[in-house]
């Protein structure tokens, strides 16, 4: 691996410091008998040799209830109509990116088939309109990758759902009708970036320094999070600096689905925060 991509040193003191400041803003943010919705940053390959990322990863997951199934909606995947990727067990991982180390290219996720959550996913989303499936796909990194830290096991059931739209309406309402999986076990998860202007990044390092624009659209995010400001989020191509967190709308608008799903009067709690490679590691819980 180029030195650009190996994490700072970290002590195993931080680390649990760290840890143990997730767990405790994961657990206040949990109601009880509902499962929360979440949107996480997925980093890339080399997230699971981040010592601090992989034990915020891991306490956070060890802090909610154990999900009797998971939803991913990656910023990896677009396709419409809502699609559904893979439901049986050991269908191959799609490898979507390049010029990493080939170790990384042999990963393996063999979760077990979804087939359940897909009947429950098609019958909650047809009143929308057409919900089509593509059986032959695998998880993208958008999804096995925090699964891997998350629930290294790979016990529980996934599924993954395709964006179907890169407009913030479209996706709330498609999260609005996944709600009712939370009360069932369902752990929904949108995956993306809170940040992700990646051709506008100087240099390739994990503990770069965050440009302005990164912190300036990440500190906008918190403010209208914090005020429960739907219409102003949706509005975001208007905040200056989503010109470069987000010179493409897939890695943000993952978002939408987990606010959808989430309770409109539920607070939001931030179990992970900072940046790598300059970008805002934001990730966020509603319960």
């Amino acid at each position: 691996m180029d030195d650009a991509f190996l994490p700072p040193a970290v002590t195993p003191d931080e680390a649990r410091l760290a840890a143990a400041a997730v767990a405790s803003i994961a657990k206040a943010g949990t109601a009880a008998g509902r499962m929360p919705a979440i949107y996480l940053g997925h980093g890339a390959p080399p997230l699971v040799d981040d010592t601090l990322w992989v034990a915020q990863l891991a306490a956070w997951a060890r802090a909610l209830p154990r999900p009797r199934a998971i939803l991913v909606v990656s910023a990896h995947w677009e396709a419409a109509p809502p699609t559904l990727g893979a439901t049986r067990p050991g269908t191959p991982l799609v490898y979507d990116f390049y010029g990493f180390p080939e170790r990384y290219y042999r990963t393996v996720y063999e979760a077990p088939g979804a087939s359940d959550l897909a009947v429950q996913v098609r019958s909650l989303l047809e009143p929308l309109g057409p919900v089509a499936e593509q059986p032959g796909r695998g998880l993208d990194h958008g999804a096995y990758v925090p699964l891997l830290v998350m629930y290294p096991d790979a016990s529980v059931p996934v599924l993954q759902l395709s964006l179907p739209s890169l407009d913030p309406w479209q996706l709330l309402e498609v999260g609005a009708a996944l709600r009712p999986l939370r009360d069932d076990g369902v752990l929904v998860m949108g995956s993306g970036f809170m940040t992700h202007g990646l051709p506008f990044l100087r240099e390739f390092r994990t503990d770069a320094e965050p440009p302005a624009w990164s912190r300036e659209f990440d500190a906008w995010v918190a403010e209208a999070l914090a005020r429960r400001d739907i219409d102003g989020l949706a509005g975001y191509r208007g905040v200056p600096s989503a010109r470069y967190a987000h010179p493409t709308a897939d890695h943000f608008v993952p978002l939408f689905v987990t606010l959808g799903a989430g309770c409109g009067d539920a607070e939001v709690a931030t179990p992970i925060g900072g940046y790598w490679l300059g970008l805002s590691k934001r990730s966020i819980q509603i319960a």
